[in-house]
């Protein structure tokens, strides 16, 4: 084959070349951009609407058991806590059902639309009784309790999980580096063609430089450090996100909505005036899950939280756990031995040492912890996210740069031998 037909096949082969590495490097921004909006759009938001409606059914549940201790007209600062735990998971479940679309937590989102209002209506009629003195209230009381532990919760947990699984595998799209990998192998070749396309012409020609692939050398370069750039960036912040915002935050959660349930035992353990222990067992099983100790969920928070903004308020909330289950001891005692005027009274009354004054203190440092962290999540995943704007559309640009460049330097070569 003579040199013409190896300039046009050359020609041919940089110019498919060059539409290769842009087609490549925007399926990759692509998939990457895609991941990481998915985190910031849909995932991250659907896995914060079901911490969210967990912890809020948890709160309410807690709020109402602990308002119920006071008898007749419960306080108005609980009533409005319970009001604001049930507001706040209705919004969010509405915000989840609107994201979830027909992903498999829609049916679970459902399963909560059609009983949280069964719940909170026995909940309502549980305190009409209340305040009229009858025993049924009570039951009432256990009855909503039981659907919310045997029915709401299991389904706001499953939504939970499922949208954290969602975040996991849109995280990983995001970040992945089998991607990268393909770019890189396809920018080498790339690369390499253009500098062996180069240095044949030079032999032939005797001319330092060819304008057209010099050109075409500059564009690829700046895409591929544009690109570089990118997912590096991109990759650091996302990961940044995830060690120190969501991880954390999951954690934190999870030990909160145990503390929460422990604490509605605790109330739940003192209405029961039939001798049933089952809440008070469920307490020490709860108590035991969420320690701290190793294997528990305060010592996972602590360790997930370390490093990040809310690890102060995190180990101070470990502490405050170990602090809390004597003055619940404490509780149990004095309600075992006749004083169970007494025992309400812990838990329903501010004091130092006081087992509901503890459980807030717990319970506080825990959200302050997650709020912390789960701004640091969006403040990360956001910039994250950005690091692609407007790549995919640049990459694609520069590519049909380089192929114009490498057809008009070798077109130029190729037309002296006519």
């Amino acid at each position: 084959m003579g040199t013409p037909g190896r300039l046009r096949l050359l020609l041919v082969g940089l110019v498919l070349l060059s539409l290769v590495w842009g087609a490549v490097a925007a399926w990759v921004v692509s998939q990457r951009a895609s991941g990481a909006n998915d985190v910031v759009g849909t995932s991250e938001p659907l896995s914060l609407d079901g911490q969210q409606i967990y912890r809020a059914l948890s709160a309410a549940d807690a709020t109402e058991a602990t308002a119920f201790l006071a008898g007749g007209l419960e306080p108005l600062a609980a009533r409005r806590h319970y009001l604001a735990d049930i507001a706040q998971a209705a919004s969010h479940l509405e915000s989840a059902t609107a994201a979830a679309g027909h992903s498999p937590a829609a049916r679970n989102l459902a399963t909560l639309s059609a009983d949280l209002p069964v719940y909170a209506g026995e909940v309502e009629t549980a305190r009409a009784d209340n305040r009229l003195g009858l025993p049924l209230g009570a039951a009432y009381l256990r009855e909503a309790s039981g659907l919310m532990r045997g029915t709401l919760l299991p389904a706001a947990r499953e939504v939970s999980g499922q949208a954290d699984r969602q975040l996991s595998a849109a995280s990983g799209q995001a970040t992945g580096l089998p991607l990268a990998l393909v770019l890189l192998a396809v920018a080498v070749v790339t690369g390499y063609v253009l500098f062996r396309a180069q240095r044949w012409l030079f032999r032939r020609t005797n001319r330092v430089l060819n304008p057209g692939l010099v050109v075409a050398s500059v564009a690829a370069v700046v895409s591929l450090l544009w690109l570089a750039v990118a997912l590096v960036v991109a990759r650091a912040d996302l990961l940044q996100a995830r060690a120190q915002g969501s991880a954390p935050v999951a954690a934190l959660a999870q030990a909160d909505i145990a503390a929460l349930r422990a604490h509605a035992d605790e109330s739940l353990t003192l209405i029961d005036a039939g001798g049933d222990d089952s809440f008070q067992a469920d307490f020490l099983a709860v108590q035991h899950q969420l320690g701290p100790g190793p294997g528990t969920l305060l010592t996972a928070a602590v360790t997930a939280a370390r490093g990040s903004p809310g690890a102060d308020a995190a180990a101070s909330a470990a502490i405050t756990a170990i602090a809390w289950y004597p003055a619940h001891r404490t509780v149990r005692f004095l309600d075992d031995n006749g004083k169970h005027i007494q025992a309400i009274h812990l838990v329903t009354t501010p004091g130092p040492d006081h087992s509901g004054t503890l459980f807030t203190r717990l319970d506080g440092l825990l959200t302050r912890a997650i709020a912390t962290d789960q701004a640091v999540f969006k403040a990360n995943a956001a910039a994250g996210a950005g690091a692609f704007t407007g790549l995919e559309a640049g990459v694609i640009v520069l590519a049909l740069i380089m192929a114009a460049g490498c057809a008009r330097g070798l077109g130029t070569r190729l037309a002296e031998y006519r």
